[in-house]
């Protein structure tokens, strides 16, 4: 995710690993911090790879910037990256987020609409945080007040996401009249 990001906000302006960094973290907050160690590696890779273009601007100060920027190549990787994003992309609601923070960089509406249809798909999927005897436990039969506040909370979050996607699909990709 940490070299989608990259790409994503590359594809909307240059920009210097402080501010590219900055962004990642306001897009990943707590949930998944993105440290020095993990950041520059990837943009060194990104870079090897020809995806990412870096030259030196003058400080604000007095040190100089390293300004990165993205290659036609590197377009190219986001594209694909968001048309077929891994199934842990789709799966996991942080991971997920990502792909929908840059899928408007995706031209086709119909591609658009064919990552959103994989997520819903998946939200259809019965699932808990809770089973007993292999079967999904709901809010209704889980035998403490915290855990049926956790599922509550994800039922309703899962179903505004399923009403949001549907809404969302059906502008992008609207039936056609037969």
């Amino acid at each position: 995710m940490l070299e989608l990001s990259i790409l994503g906000f590359l594809a909307e302006e240059p920009l210097h690993g402080y501010e590219l960094k900055e962004r990642i973290k306001a897009l990943t907050g707590h949930v998944r911090p993105v440290s020095d160690g993990a950041l520059y590696p990837a943009i060194s890779r990104l870079v090897a790879a020809g995806k990412l273009d870096q030259h030196t601007e003058p400080g604000t100060s007095a040190a100089p910037r390293r300004m990165l920027s993205l290659t036609d190549q590197g377009r190219a990787d986001l594209l694909e990256r968001l048309r077929h994003p891994k199934p842990a992309d789709i799966t996991d609601q942080a991971r997920f987020n990502t792909v929908l923070a840059f899928l408007r960089h995706l031209p086709d509406r119909r591609e658009q609409a064919a990552v959103l249809r994989r997520r819903l798909d998946f939200l259809q999927t019965p699932a808990s945080f809770f089973y007993r005897d292999g079967d999904p436990v709901r809010a209704e039969e889980a035998d403490d007040l915290f855990r049926q506040g956790m599922l509550r909370v994800a039922r309703a979050t899962g179903e505004a996401e399923r009403a949001w996607l549907e809404e969302a699909i059906a502008r992008l990709d609207p039936p056609q009249p037969n």
